[in-house]
C-alpha cells in the first residue's frame, strides 16, 4: 500500500492547526542556537517553517540536525502551530527527524551570474523562482490541452525527424540518420495539412527545432510549440481562436498559480486586464503607418518587421496585437496571396503574427495554406527549393483539398511574457542555444 504524505501547501491550506503531520523534504534554510534549531523545509509544493529544541528532540538528533547543509533530504514529524512570522502563517513544532541524505556544501549561494546559474541549472532548478515557473509552465500546457479537446480538437502528434523544410533552409538542423541526411523539425504544419484532411481539427505541444544564430534574450534553439491546424477555417477565424486560447490559458493560471505569481512578484492584476480587453487586429501596412506617425520610424513597405519595429509598436497597445497581411514576398512558401488588400502597395499574404505587449515580441504566427499546386511550385522555386521533395505535400492539394488554416504558439515565449521574465531561457527547464548544451 502506498503511504500517505501530506505537502507543505496541504499543511497551510487545511485546516491542520494541532495536528501532528509527518513531511518530507529538503531544508531551503537553516539557523540555530545550541538549545534551538530552526530550518525552512521545502518540497515541491512550498515552504514551512520548523522549530525544534534540544530538549524535545534529544541530544543525538538535534546535533544531527544542527549539522546539516541546506539541500539535505529529511522527514520532518511535528504538530502544526500558528505563528504570523513563519512563511504561510504556520510552522512545525518538530518532535522528531529522520536523516534521508546528508547534503555537501551548495555550490549556489547570493549574487552570482545569470550564466553561472544556467552552468548549475540542474541545481538552481530547484530555486523557488524556478520552481514557481516549472509549476506555472505545467499549468499553461495542460490549459492548451483542455482548451483544445473542449473544442473537439483531436491530438496529433507529428515525427520530429524530417525531409523537408518548412520554415526555411538556414535554420535546419541537420542530423545523421543511418545512411542519409535529414532535419530536426521547424514545425509540424506540413504534416498537420496532411492530418486535417482526415480529422479536419487537429492540435499538438512538442519540440521544434531552429538553427538561428541568436544569441538574444528572446530565442532558443530547442523550444516547444502549440500548434493547430483546421480545415474549413480561414486565418481571420483562425486568430480569433488565438485570442481565446491565450485568454483561457491566462485565465486557467490566475485561477490555479496565485502563489507562484506572488513568488515571481507578477502583477496579477495586469494579467486580469487581458482578459476583460479586445485585442486589436490591424494590417502589415497601418503598422507602418503607426510607426512612422506615432514611432518616428519610417520603414520601408515589403521589409518583415524586426524586433526593434515590434517593440516600438508595442508601446501603443496595451494587449495583445494582431499584424495580418504582411507582404507576400517576404513569407513562407505555403502562405497564399490575399485578394482584398485595398490599403497596400504591393501583394500580400493570408497570414498573421501576435504580438504581446511590454517588448516580448511575436508569441503566435500563423496563416492560410496555399491550396494551389502551381503557386506552390513557384514560391518554393523562389525560394531555392527543389519542388521535387515537396511531392508528398503536392498530392494533397491532388486529392480533394480543401480551405484550412493554422498556427503556432510559442509555449517559452507566451509563459516569458505571462510571468514578466526578462530571459526567456527561464521559460524551459534546460535551455539550448548558440552557446549552451550543457547541463
Amino acid at each position: 500500500m502506498v503511504r500517505e504524505w501530506k505537502q507543505i501547501a496541504d499543511v497551510l491550506r487545511e485546516d491542520c492547526e494541532g495536528s501532528q503531520v509527518e513531511l518530507r523534504g529538503w531544508i531551503y534554510r537553516t539557523r540555530g542556537s545550541n538549545k534551538m534549531l530552526f530550518l525552512v523545509l521545502r518540497d515541491s509544493s512550498g515552504i514551512i517553517q520548523c522549530v525544534g529544541s534540544r530538549n524535545d528532540l534529544g541530544d543525538g538528533v538535534f546535533d544531527l540536525a544542527r549539522s546539516l547543509m541546506v539541500e539535505s533530504s529529511v522527514i520532518v514529524k511535528g504538530r502544526i502551530s500558528p505563528d504570523s512570522r513563519a512563511p504561510g502563517g504556520f510552522e512545525v513544532q518538530v518532535n522528531g527527524m529522520e536523516v534521508v541524505s546528508p547534503a555537501e556544501p551548495f555550490p549556489i549561494t547570493k549574487d552570482q551570474s545569470e550564466e553561472y546559474l544556467r552552468d548549475m541549472r540542474h541545481l538552481w532548478i530547484r530555486s523557488r523562482k524556478l520552481t514557481s515557473i516549472m509549476r506555472i509552465r505545467s499549468t499553461l500546457t495542460g490549459a492548451i490541452h483542455d482548451f483544445f479537446r473542449g473544442m473537439g480538437f483531436h491530438e496529433f502528434t507529428p515525427p520530429i525527424f524530417t525531409p523537408n523544410s518548412c520554415e526555411g533552409g538556414s535554420t535546419l538542423f541537420e542530423v545523421n540518420y543511418y545512411d542519409r541526411k535529414i532535419y530536426l523539425t521547424q514545425s509540424w504544419q506540413l504534416y498537420a495539412e496532411a492530418a486535417v484532411f482526415a480529422l479536419e481539427r487537429i492540435y499538438d505541444v512538442s519540440p521544434t527545432f531552429r538553427a538561428e544564430r541568436s544569441k538574444t534574450s528572446r530565442h532558443l534553439s530547442e523550444f516547444w510549440m502549440a500548434e493547430m491546424e483546421s480545415a474549413w477555417m480561414t486565418y481571420m477565424e483562425v486568430i480569433e481562436i488565438a485570442q481565446e486560447e491565450i485568454k483561457f490559458i491566462i485565465g486557467r493560471i490566475l485561477e490555479r498559480n496565485p502563489k507562484d505569481l506572488e513568488i515571481l512578484d507578477v502583477d496579477q492584476e495586469r494579467l486580469r486586464s487581458y482578459l476583460e480587453k479586445d485585442w486589436s487586429v490591424i494590417t502589415y501596412t497601418e503598422a507602418l503607418d503607426i510607426l512612422k506617425d506615432k514611432g518616428g520610424m519610417e520603414i520601408e513597405w515589403g521589409k518583415d518587421l524586426r524586433t526593434i519595429e515590434e517593440d516600438r509598436l508595442m508601446e501603443f497597445f496595451d494587449a495583445p496585437l494582431t499584424v495580418i497581411q504582411y507582404p507576400k514576398e517576404a513569407m513562407a512558401f505555403y502562405k497564399p496571396l490575399e485578394g482584398q488588400a485595398v490599403d497596400a502597395p504591393g501583394p500580400v499574404a493570408k497570414c498573421f503574427d501576435m504580438l504581446a505587449p511590454n517588448g516580448y515580441g511575436e508569441i503566435v504566427g500563423g496563416s492560410e495554406r496555399e491550396t494551389d499546386i502551381e503557386a506552390l511550385m513557384g514560391s518554393l522555386r523562389k525560394e531555392g527549393e527543389d519542388p521535387k521533395n515537396y511531392e508528398w505535400y503536392m498530392d494533397l492539394r491532388r486529392y480533394g483539398s480543401v480551405p484550412h488554416s493554422g498556427y503556432g504558439l510559442g509555449v517559452e515565449r507566451l509563459l516569458a511574457w505571462i510571468c514578466a521574465l526578462d530571459n526567456i531561457k527561464d521559460a524551459i527547464p534546460f535551455p539550448r542555444t548558440l552557446k549552451r548544451t550543457n547541463p
